[in-house]
Parts: C-alpha cells; sequence; structure tokens
C-alpha cells in the first residue's frame, strides 16, 4: 500500500523507473535527485519504513540557513529509485532526464519515529552526504502537502550556497544534459531498475552464431523462437520473400535475411554499436514501397537497447534502437527493417561526428565508368592532404567515402570541409557534376553530397542489405579495388558477400575508432 500512489502514476512498460516493492525497516539511506521534468526542482528522499518518503522541492535543498525553500510531499518511492539515473520518457509521469546529485545516510532528531514525525507534520534530521550535512528540517504548512525546507545554523551552514553551483552527479560525474543527450545507462523499459541498466561499453569484437544456432533456425517452420546468444527471439513469417530473384538465381525470404544478418553481425556491429539507428523498413519486401521508420515500437522487447533524444521537438522521433549485438540485428531484421543507417556521431555526445561522409550520388545518366572517375579523384586528393579513408560501394549505382575524425569537430565543420573537397573535384569534371538539389534539375549529372554531415542524416551501414532484386549489399573496398574491371556497385548480395569477408576481410575496420585531424584546405 505504501507504493500505490507511485504506481498508479506510471506505466512501467514505458518509463524505466522500477516498480519496486516495500523493504525490510531499518535503514537510513537518503538520496537527491535533480529532476528536469516540466520544470526543474531537486527530488529530497529518505528511508523511512522501506520505502523513501519523498519532497519536491523547486529550488533545491540549500547549507544556506537564511533559506526557506518551498517542499512539496509527493508520493513515496520504493528504496531501488535511490539508484535511478537516466531519461523519464516524454509523456509519462515526470518525463525528463534525473541524475543522482547527493547521497548518503541520514538520522532523525527530535523523535524516535520519523514516520510518526512526518504525519504530524514536522521532521528534524541530520544529513551525512557528498554536498549536504548537518542539521534539516521539513516543516508542513498548514493541512496540505506544502512544506517548508530548512537548513539550521550549525557548522555544516555556508551562507548563500546554492544548489545550482553544484549540478553534476555523485553518482556519474555528468551533469543533466550529459544525461539527457545519453543516459549513462542506455534504459531498457518494463524491468526493475537492478536489470534495466545497460552499460554503454562497446565491446571490441563479436562473436558469430554457432553452427547448432544455425541449424536451430534453419528447422524451424514459418515462424517460432530463436535462441541465440542468450536471447530468444520470436521470428515470424520466415519462408516470406522479400526480395525478389536477380540474375536467374533465387528469391530471397525473410529466414534468409535473418540468417545473413546474424552471419555478418560480427563485421557489421563496429558500425552500429553505440549509435542511434534510423530503420528503412519493407515489411512486404522491397517490390512495394518502403518506409522510414525511427521511433523503437512499444512491442520491442525489453533488451533492446534504447536512447531517448532530449532535443526532440514534439512530433519527432524521441526514442532510437541502439544496436549492441547478434539478437538486436536479428530483432531489427524480424521487424523488415531491410537497411540500417547508423548516425555519424556516437554516444554520448551527439553533436560530435566521429566520421566525415562523401557520397557520390550518381544522376540518370551517370555510367558507374563515371562513378569510378568521381572515386578516383577524390582518392588523389584524400591522399594529396595525406588523410586516410575508405570506399564503399553502395550496394545500389553510387560509392561513398568514409573518413574517420577525431570526435571535436561540429557537423557545420565536416560539412564545411567535405564541400571544399568536393567543389575542387567538381571544377575538375565539370561535364560529370551537377549541384543542383532536385534530381529532375541535374540533367542527369552526379551530385557530390556533402549534406548528410548532419545530425540525424545518415548513409547507409557497411553490409546492410539494399532493397534490389537479389539482396545486394552495401561493402567496403579497397582503394585499389577502383581499377578491377568486374567492380560493380552492388557485386555482392546477401548469398556472396560472406565469402569476401571471410577470405579478404573487412578493409575499413582499421578505420574504425581512428581519431585523425582534418587539415585544413
Amino acid at each position: 500500500m505504501a507504493l500505490e500512489s507511485y504506481r498508479a502514476k506510471r506505466d512501467f512498460a514505458r518509463t524505466p523507473e522500477p516498480a519496486g516493492a516495500p523493504e525490510i525497516a531499518g535503514g537510513r539511506r537518503f538520496v537527491v535527485q535533480r529532476h528536469r521534468a516540466r520544470r526543474l526542482h531537486y527530488d529530497v528522499r529518505l528511508e523511512i519504513d522501506g520505502v523513501l518518503v519523498s519532497w519536491a522541492v523547486p529550488r533545491g535543498p540549500t547549507l544556506d540557513p537564511a533559506a526557506r525553500h518551498t517542499a512539496v510531499h509527493v508520493e513515496d518511492h520504493p528504496l531501488e529509485y535511490a539508484d535511478f539515473e537516466g531519461v523519464i520518457p516524454k509523456g509519462q509521469y515526470g518525463g525528463g532526464d534525473v541524475v543522482v546529485w547527493d547521497r548518503g545516510t541520514w538520522e532523525p532528531a527530535r523523535t524516535d519515529d520519523p514516520a510518526a514525525a512526518v504525519a504530524a507534520g514536522e521532521l528534524h534530521f541530520d544529513l551525512h552526504g557528498q554536498k549536504l550535512a548537518g542539521r534539516f528540517a521539513l516543516v508542513r504548512r498548514g493541512d496540505d502537502d506544502q512544506w517548508l525546507m530548512i537548513h539550521k545554523r550549525d557548522a555544516h551552514a555556508v551562507d548563500g550556497w546554492d544548489p545550482e553551483d553544484h549540478p553534476r552527479s555523485v553518482k556519474s560525474g555528468r551533469t543533466n544534459d550529459e544525461v539527457a543527450a545519453a543516459p549513462p545507462a542506455m534504459w531498457q523499459g518494463g524491468v526493475a531498475a537492478a536489470s534495466a541498466e545497460v552499460p554503454l561499453h562497446v565491446p571490441d569484437s563479436w562473436a558469430g552464431p554457432t553452427p547448432d544456432e544455425l541449424a536451430a533456425l534453419d528447422a524451424l517452420g514459418s515462424k517460432g523462437r530463436w535462441a541465440l546468444a542468450g536471447r530468444e527471439l520470436a521470428i515470424t513469417n520466415l519462408d516470406k520473400v522479400l526480395f525478389p530473384a536477380r540474375d536467374g538465381g533465387a528469391p530471397v525470404t525473410k529466414r534468409d535475411l535473418i540468417r545473413y544478418v546474424a552471419e555478418i553481425g560480427p563485421w557489421m556491429l563496429p558500425y552500429l554499436a553505440g549509435r542511434p539507428v534510423n530503420m528503412h523498413r519493407y515489411p512486404n519486401g522491397v517490390d512495394r514501397p518502403g518506409f522510414w521508420h525511427k521511433e523503437v515500437p512499444d512491442h520491442a522487447p525489453d533488451w533492446i537497447v534504447r536512447w531517448h533524444n532530449r532535443e526532440a521537438d514534439a512530433g519527432e522521433t524521441d526514442c532510437y534502437v541502439v544496436p549492441d549485438g547478434l539478437p538486436s540485428l536479428v530483432w531489427l531484421a524480424n521487424f523488415g527493417a531491410v537497411e540500417l543507417h547508423p548516425w555519424t556521431s556516437r554516444l554520448p555526445d551527439v553533436h560530435a561526428p566521429t566520421w566525415a561522409l562523401i557520397d557520390i550520388d550518381p544522376g540518370t545518366s551517370s555510367t558507374f565508368a563515371d562513378v569510378l572517375v568521381l572515386a578516383r579523384l577524390y582518392r588523389t586528393a584524400l591522399d594529396h592532404l595525406g588523410v586516410t579513408a575508405a570506399p564503399k560501394v553502395t550496394g545500389s549505382r553510387g560509392i561513398q567515402i568514409w573518413v574517420p575524425i577525431t570526435p571535436r569537430y561540429t557537423f557545420a565543420e565536416t560539412r564545411g570541409w567535405v564541400e571544399r573537397i568536393s567543389r575542387a573535384i567538381g571544377r575538375t569534371v565539370p561535364e560529370l557534376v551537377s549541384w543542383q538539389w532536385h534530381k529532375d534539375q541535374r540533367r542527369g549529372l552526379a551530385r557530390l553530397d556533402y549534406t548528410q554531415n548532419a545530425i540525424n542524416k545518415t548513409l547507409v551501414a557497411p553490409f546492410s542489405p539494399r532493397p534490389s532484386p537479389g539482396a545486394p549489399v552495401s561493402v567496403p573496398i579497397r582503394w585499389e579495388e577502383l581499377e578491377d574491371p568486374d567492380l560493380r556497385s552492388d557485386s555482392w548480395t546477401v548469398h556472396t558477400v560472406l565469402e569476401r569477408v571471410r577470405e579478404v576481410g573487412d578493409p575499413l575496420a582499421p578505420l574504425v575508432g581512428m581519431e585523425q585531424e582534418l587539415p585544413s584546405i
């Protein structure tokens, strides 16, 4: 009953907050959480009789004995809440970012029964925290939930002390802004806090599926449950054709796509892990129109790692998937996400790109030979500047070039840098290039697109399938492969690219995480 009001206000399928249960009485923990919801306030919570008895203090607790700060008595919270630091989704009760601003232990003063003192409307207590210390009092004003929080004039009192001068979390050392951009834990919905918190850690490598796991996938009917890498996945419509046949081959089914993403995962995940990902979905097959889908759906499994974008405007995507392993790739494939487009910036700082992108976008009259001429000119320019980069065939008609950079540049800086190189190349072969934005105004010429260097602008991930017959794949290549007369932008498919990477590896892989300075141009 102590937590009935707390639970009634929350949808635990959507908020990462713990549902909790009253615990054995006797502890004396306290926590203060700086909480940016509709308005900034500080939540002061004292452990009493197995729950956190709580007050919302708009101006925060202070060591200043002259201050009289309003405190609103709110519902009790579960003890698990003492460790909660993260983002409560928009639309949920208390939606906003939360940091553990202070914590420690406390002792009641003038009473042996603090619950009775709260019921009577006056509680005196001593705090032993990392920021707060000394004698405090909470005093009710009248008969409602309006209280005052006061610090007594004692050895710990500090005239003029302002909590806003000390904004960082005592748990993570981070500010609310930093937690909002990427919670120190990527929260998974619908589970208790102790199991919901997933450290923002990107492994150096991932193991592929075992032969037994692949055999189990092959043995399933049109739907079933597949155990992979410690997760059990519900997968459906396995025999549905998603990609028509190409060049006399067999069509590609959903089972084929799921098997492919599981097997390619160890090579693909370095470009996705730790990054929000935009999905291009074709649930009814690529011969029907697809659509962009960015928001993690409500029915996604609890273990899918999510990132909440506090900067999203009304109507914009708030919650993105952050792939972290083979099961998340399989879930995405089962969801019909044929193409995966990772952000060029990584969590926690989504405003600091780690790649500068060059996109050679052919026009209706451009040949692949034209695309190769432009790619070789970029190779010459980058070599002249001493910049390390690698090309990637798109699996469609073009070539992209990925340039690793140190994460200290803004998107405007990377966009301007790529534009200057591109303009120089365009002046070299003006007969191949148009700078018009709309394709119908380009006279069939290629566009050297530098505008994808912007937040939430993306290019297709390495090894992602493309929505065309035969399931072609976007594949990193070596610079010298630009001279291969048999090279095509869609040379490899989900059925053939695994043999390539097992034989020659991934030429782009050594560039992942390279912190390269961009020379001035």
